[in-house]
């Protein structure tokens, strides 16, 4: 007498599909003419700002408290960071990147908030260094005060650009130099 079919559970268990190759990703931002906007020097319509992010080279950052010390600790950590990534520049560039260090770092312990990130990039024998205050109370916009920050970055002759934004993540202040 046979069973019906019902009855009978099969001895393996049934057989999953595979799990897609690649994932789907979601749509890219339409930033059509904001590039253009900035090259002329007029500010996009809405905000080109989209948090640190770095592309196709070396990055490292570090978390640091608010308070006086962290400059130093800041200094020690991008010198000692450079010189893993092969870099080995001259006693003035040394002295000219601490200096910088160190006021990136004193612009963002100024900031009501608790910590500050510090973000260091290399490309063909520049480092991008940017302070991140993660203040939430700043208003966006530029700011004037920060003008005076920039002007003392831009007196050392091994930066070769430097900047300051304010948005709802905190104000945002960086120096390009020439390693």
């Amino acid at each position: 007498m046979t069973t019906p079919a019902t009855d009978h559970t099969p001895d393996y268990p049934p057989r999953t599909p595979p799990p897609p190759k690649r994932p789907l990703s979601p749509p890219r931002p339409d930033t059509a003419g904001e590039h253009e906007d900035v090259a002329e020097g007029r500010m996009p319509a809405r905000s080109g700002r989209r948090g640190v992010g770095m592309v196709n080279r070396r990055g490292a950052n570090w978390v640091l408290e608010s308070a006086p010390w962290a400059a130093g600790k800041a200094r020690t950590a991008i010198v000692g960071q450079l010189q893993k990534w092969g870099y080995r520049p001259a006693a003035g560039t040394v002295t000219a990147l601490e200096a910088v260090v160190t006021l990136l770092v004193d612009a963002a312990t100024t900031d009501p908030g608790t910590r500050i990130t510090v973000h260091l990039s290399d490309q063909e024998g520049q480092a991008c260094i940017l302070t991140l205050s993660h203040s939430t109370s700043l208003t966006s916009g530029h700011e004037n005060g920060g003008d005076d920050v920039l002007h003392r970055i831009t007196a050392h002759p091994s930066v070769s650009g430097c900047g300051t934004d304010t948005g709802p993540d905190g104000r945002r202040t960086w120096a390009v130099l020439g390693l």
